[in-house]
């Protein structure tokens, strides 16, 4: 099993950076003056409904005060908007515009155009076992970083 986890936390890495040239490429081809990053926060904006900053953050996994400052950028490009928070007057949400829907769904079709032409060519079943696997591996990523995941052993602490 080793040498398959090496394996696969080889092919991570090369996935991660894959995944960062995509999404430039994704991103860098919509128009406005809001970051690259900041168009991020629209699909789950448009997916979820208005989002206070902080659950946004959450939800990203992101710093609060980077969220914050792309919140900004995508009011300021017309994308979101500032609206009260219902269950706390004091507070205000980030909801998506109609431009920023429109967005949102020109940056999600690129990004399932270009996930399609990769898997063009594997058989429905290999994509769809290939998608519940990567969806139980997430999960279990996930619950690991929620708990703190594992203690390195003690030669990785040594030398970092």
């Amino acid at each position: 099993m080793d040498d398959a986890v090496e394996r696969l936390t080889t092919e991570l890495i090369r996935h991660l950076r894959l995944t960062t040239r995509a999404k430039a490429a994704l991103i860098g081809a919509e128009p406005g003056s809001a970051d690259p990053s900041a168009l991020l926060l629209l699909p789950p904006l448009v997916h979820t409904g208005p989002l206070r900053v902080t659950d946004l953050a959450e939800l990203k996994q992101a710093d609060p005060s980077t969220v914050s400052r792309q919140a900004a950028q995508l009011v300021k490009a017309g994308l979101a908007r500032r609206e009260p928070d219902p269950a706390d007057g004091r507070a205000s949400r980030l909801a998506a515009t109609p431009a920023g829907e429109a967005a949102c769904a020109r940056l999600v079709g690129r990004r399932r155009a270009l996930i399609g032409a990769a898997l063009a060519d594997w058989p429905a079943e290999a994509v769809a076992a290939f998608a519940a696997q990567f969806e139980q591996f997430n999960t279990a990523m996930e619950q690991l970083l929620r708990t703190g995941g594992p203690t390195p052993p003690a030669d990785d602490r040594e030398n970092p």
